[in-house]
C-alpha cells in the first residue's frame, strides 16, 4: 500500500492532468451524443407529427382498432354466409322440363311437365295437359324425389332431368 502512495505522491500532478484530460474527453463525447440525440429525436418528432399536422402514432392506433372491427365484421359476414347456404339448401336448385302432345291428335306439343325441386329432391311437378276443349293444370308434391301420388311417364322424365340437372332437352 505504501508503494502506491508514494507513486501517487510523485505524480500526482501527472495523474490529475490524466483525469482532467479524461473528463473532457468524456465530455466531449457526452455533448456529441447529445447533439445527434437532440437531432434524432427532431426527426422522430417530425416523423410522429406528419404531414399537415396528422400525428402517425394516433393514426396507427385507430388503423388498429379499425382492422379490429373489420375483423368481427368478417366473422359476422361469415355466420351469415353459413346461414344463408344453409337456407339455400331448401331453395329450388333443380329445375327439369319437358313438351310432349298429350294426345296423339294434337301438334304443337302444348301439354308439358316441369318439376322444382331443391338439394335434398323436395319440391313438386306441376303438369299441364293441353286439350282442344279444355286444359288442365296440377301439382304433385315430390319428396326425397319421389312422389305419393302417381306420376305419368311425361312427370317422371321432368323429375329425372331436375336430377340431373338438365333443364330442357328435345321433346318426346
Amino acid at each position: 500500500m505504501e508503494q502506491i502512495r508514494e507513486i501517487v505522491e510523485i505524480h500526482n500532478v501527472e495523474i490529475v492532468l490524466g483525469l482532467l484530460v479524461a473528463f473532457l474527453l468524456l465530455l466531449a463525447l457526452y455533448l456529441i451524443v447529445e447533439i445527434k440525440f437532440s437531432k434524432l429525436k427532431t426527426r422522430y418528432d417530425k416523423l410522429v407529427q406528419g404531414k399537415d399536422g396528422i400525428d402517425i402514432e394516433e393514426l396507427l392506433i385507430k388503423n388498429g382498432y379499425e382492422i379490429d372491427k373489420m375483423k368481427d365484421d368478417i366473422v359476422e359476414i361469415y355466420e351469415k354466409l353459413d346461414k344463408l347456404e344453409k337456407k339455400l339448401n331448401f331453395a329450388v336448385q333443380k329445375i327439369g322440363f319437358i313438351r310432349y302432345n298429350a294426345f296423339g291428335d294434337m301438334g304443337s306439343e302444348l301439354s308439358f311437365s316441369i318439376a322444382f325441386l331443391d338439394d335434398f329432391l323436395n319440391g313438386f311437378v306441376l303438369t299441364s295437359i293441353y286439350g282442344r276443349e279444355h286444359s288442365t293444370c296440377y301439382a304433385k308434391p315430390i319428396k326425397n324425389g319421389k312422389s305419393e301420388y302417381p306420376l305419368s311417364v311425361e312427370e317422371m322424365q321432368a323429375i329425372d332431368r331436375a336430377v340431373k340437372k338438365e333443364y330442357y332437352t328435345e321433346s318426346i
